[in-house]
């Protein structure tokens, strides 16, 4: 029988959606750039505040930045969470915001009443996403989800979970972290992947272009479902751009014990 994942009827209450995307390099980019046509979608589907946005990184763009992501020469050097923040604004009428710092445990307890309801994560070490489920997971946090995207040279992955906190208590339904079934992925007791290269040709080698999009719009097509049907039957996915194939991670609590189990 197949299980699916309930939507909370908080989350789309007579306000918007806050969402707080963390990063703004290749995949979040992305992310950034595709949330208003949820935004726009959301409307039409009768939750008429949509989305309200936050981006958040505390990088400059520079020249590198401008073979894999949507920066010109003309960013360089300047902010790349206010850069495309700036630009959304301008095209779209929004009015989100852009954080032009890097994230800690208290960014997102400055302010109580704009605490996100969805954090999206898209770091590229072990430590940031380490430091990422340390906020979501802190016991006065009322964040709803945190949807994690992360990539390697060919392929990559997107899970969305329910972080265990004040908002999301122990039950079996519960949507598993990333970090929860695959725990080495913030764990930098193994060090650390390399890091992005300054090199826009060695760039390329190590991340085939493209990667990021594809997981971005997969991840996008699945909030997209959750919005509109108030349900889902996956929660994330793995993509192999070696061989095409993009697989589906359930929503099956017995497959997130086996993926636990094996990861002891």
């Amino acid at each position: 029988m197949r299980i699916e994942h309930i939507l909370p009827g908080h989350l789309v209450a007579r306000k918007p959606v806050r969402v707080l995307v963390v990063g703004a390099g290749g995949s979040a980019s992305a992310i950034a750039m595709g949330l208003p046509y949820l935004h726009q979608a959301m409307r039409v589907w009768g939750h008429p505040f949509g989305i309200d946005l936050t981006l958040m990184d505390g990088d400059a763009v520079s020249d590198t930045n401008c073979v894999r992501q949507p920066f010109s020469w003309s960013d360089i050097g300047h902010n790349k969470a206010t850069v495309l923040i700036n630009r959304i604004n301008l095209f779209w009428g929004t009015s989100w915001c852009a954080e032009p710092v890097s994230f800690s445990v208290s960014s997102i307890y400055d302010d109580h009443h704009r605490m996100p309801d969805l954090v999206i994560g898209c770091v590229d070490t072990r430590a940031a996403r380490g430091v990422i489920e340390r906020a979501v997971t802190k016991s006065s946090s009322t964040i709803t989800y945190w949807l994690d995207l992360g990539n390697n040279a060919s392929s990559g992955q997107f899970v969305l979970g329910q972080p265990l906190n004040q908002r999301n208590r122990h039950k079996a339904s519960r949507l598993r972290t990333v970090s929860e079934l695959y725990p080495e992925i913030a764990d930098t007791s193994g060090g650390e992947d390399p890091l992005p290269s300054c090199s826009a040709a060695e760039a390329l080698e190590r991340q085939e272009p493209f990667i990021n999009q594809t997981l971005a719009a997969s991840a996008l097509a699945m909030l997209a479902r959750l919005f509109h049907y108030g349900k889902l039957g996956h929660h994330g996915g793995f993509f192999n751009a070696g061989t095409g194939q993009m697989t589906s991670l359930a929503v099956d609590p017995g497959l997130w014990k086996k993926t636990m189990k094996r990861q002891r």
